[in-house]
């Protein structure tokens, strides 16, 4: 809360949302006859609601993470994903959702490389000495995804609700914004101004060559310093963000030419998705010697790759839910088998689970989210319903779900609170009953 004491938490679930979560728990226990799913259900939805929302004063939404107190464009939109089904036209929940929409465009209009906001201009952050001035912004690493995820919200949110008003004249020219930087950054050692340097011995923690990053060739993909896991990127063309940007340029095109009836922005919109498709066909596809043609996670256009996947959304896990892929495509079914497998060198196995963990968290973990989105992308109800039940069994005994965990000891984890990763099991409990 700040200092004025204005702002509103959004209120207990018990109010605007009661009702729907408590139906929706009743069709998980009939659906799934399993207590803990539906109880676990209810817990993380609620903790979304109570703990993480702030309505603010000028009627936008601020949305932290967790347990840290500030507002990353990716993880505010994700954490919403499952709430996005339970939105009325005139209800409540989209007067919460479009708040956060404004917020998120309003964030981007502040700074567009910036990752993560704060609540108000307190000059809060990551470490007092990065060269970030800007007392509004908690860390500056740029990356595609923070620009895409509310890209992806703005455009689900209005096609659940065929409201239009969140697409305000700011939200229109933050839309040319983001196409403008995402040309832009096609070439970044040449046009780019941003540096990020900070203080540190950790690689993943800063860019090489005084903030510039490693070095690139022109591709067609558009480049970013920075994973979705917020840490620095070893080649700077991260083809799972490519991805997403290519499926939020063409949202944007559609916004453009339904809402704002702008023909130059979506004619931009879409010669850039083009370009940057071309360049992950061209750049971001690698013949693997044991699976065949798969998709690299990080390309730099001269000739290297990083043959991996993250946890973290976008994915390239997650390609079929951020990136527009579709899940019975031949290329990412053979990047699928490749990522879940000791291939992937953040694929882990243990005594209660195995998934895809990242390097952001201890060696060995796994991460609750990857495990989701594995459920969201798996083809068979099989394989879905064996995903939720190692969600169930590893919460650690808390009812939550966490960050990282140790396959082999549950109760080892990372982050008690972390709103993201409970929103993306709540998801594909929702997924499982709903094609039930």
């Amino acid at each position: 809360m700040t200092s004025n004491g204005l702002q509103e938490k959004v209120g207990s679930a018990a109010g605007f949302l009661e009702a729907e979560l408590l139906r929706s728990a009743a069709a998980i226990r009939e659906v799934t006859g399993d207590e803990k799913l539906s109880e676990m259900f209810v817990a993380c939805m609620r903790n979304t609601l109570d703990t993480t929302l702030t309505r603010e004063p000028d009627g936008t939404t601020f949305v932290i993470t967790g347990d840290i107190p500030a507002m990353w464009l990716r993880d505010s939109s994700a954490q919403m994903l499952p709430f996005l089904r339970f939105v009325e036209p005139d209800g409540e929940l989209y007067d919460v959702l479009a708040g956060l929409v404004r917020r998120q465009f309003g964030c981007i209009a502040q700074d567009s490389y910036a990752n993560a906001f704060n609540q108000e201009p307190n000059g809060a952050s990551y470490d007092p000495e990065d060269a970030c001035e800007d007392p509004w912004i908690w860390e500056r690493k740029y990356e595609i995804d923070s620009l895409a995820f509310p890209i992806q919200l703005a455009h689900q949110l209005w096609r659940r609700s065929n409201r239009v008003d969140i697409f305000t004249g700011p939200v229109h020219e933050a839309l040319k914004t983001v196409v403008a930087q995402w040309r832009l950054e096609q070439d970044h050692e040449a046009n780019s101004a941003y540096r990020f340097v900070r203080n540190t011995t950790l690689a993943s923690e800063t860019l090489s060559r005084d903030g510039l990053g490693p070095a690139t060739a022109v591709t067609g993909m558009t480049w970013a310093g920075f994973r979705p896991s917020d840490d620095a990127c070893v080649y700077s063309y991260n083809v799972p963000g490519n991805h997403f940007a290519k499926a939020a340029l063409l949202q944007v095109a559609e916004i453009a030419r339904e809402v704002y009836a702008d023909p130059e922005l979506e004619a931009g919109a879409l010669a850039l998705a083009a370009e940057i498709a071309a360049g992950i066909a061209t750049h971001g596809v690698v013949n693997h010697p044991e699976f065949g043609f798969i998709y690299a996670y990080e390309v730099d256009g001269l000739g290297n790759a990083l043959l991996m996947d993250d946890a973290n959304m976008p994915s390239l896990l997650s390609l079929p839910l951020t990136g527009g892929v579709d899940l019975a495509d031949p290329l990412y079914q053979t990047t699928r088998k490749f990522i879940l497998s000791e291939g992937n060198p953040f694929f882990h196995r243990g005594t209660h689970a195995e998934g895809i963990g990242s390097p952001h968290t201890p060696p060995g973990y796994i991460w609750h989210i990857a495990l989701a989105v594995q459920g969201l992308t798996a083809d068979t109800r099989k394989e879905k319903w064996r995903i939720l039940q190692m969600l169930r069994d590893t919460d650690g005994g808390t009812g939550f779900m966490h960050e990282g965990f140790l396959p082999d000891d549950p109760s080892q984890f990372t982050r008690p609170w972390f709103s993201w990763a409970n929103s993306m099991f709540c998801e594909l409990l929702l997924d499982y009953c709903e094609t039930a």
